[in-house]
């Protein structure tokens, strides 16, 4: 059996990089950001091994894993876990797109 490996696509990475950059501007400190990646690293690597335990969506084959206000959007292969997007939840639902 191949290991999974997580990739992270544009659009989850740039959505990442702004969440982080938001709490390491709003708190003055990236205490809070490098635990939060932390966060979603060890979630992530749970699906290395169970890809199912996300909540299915409305996309076919689209997961989304919670993770403390956020959600990570993914789908996966025999070789991949594929991250789409993060989501605060505390935003505006008009401007959600995963893809």
């Amino acid at each position: 059996m191949v290991k999974r490996k997580i990739v992270w696509s544009h659009r989850a990475n740039i959505k990442l990089f702004e969440i982080l950059d938001f709490y390491a501007e709003r708190n003055k400190s990236n205490a809070y950001s490098k635990k939060l990646y932390k966060k979603f690293k060890k979630e992530l690597s749970l699906l290395i091994k169970q890809p199912e335990i996300g909540t299915k969506t409305d996309m076919e084959s689209v997961r989304g894993l919670i993770v403390e206000e956020f959600i990570l959007f993914y789908e996966f292969t025999s070789e991949m876990i594929i991250v789409h997007s993060v989501w605060d939840c505390r935003q505006n639902p008009d401007d959600f797109r995963i893809k």
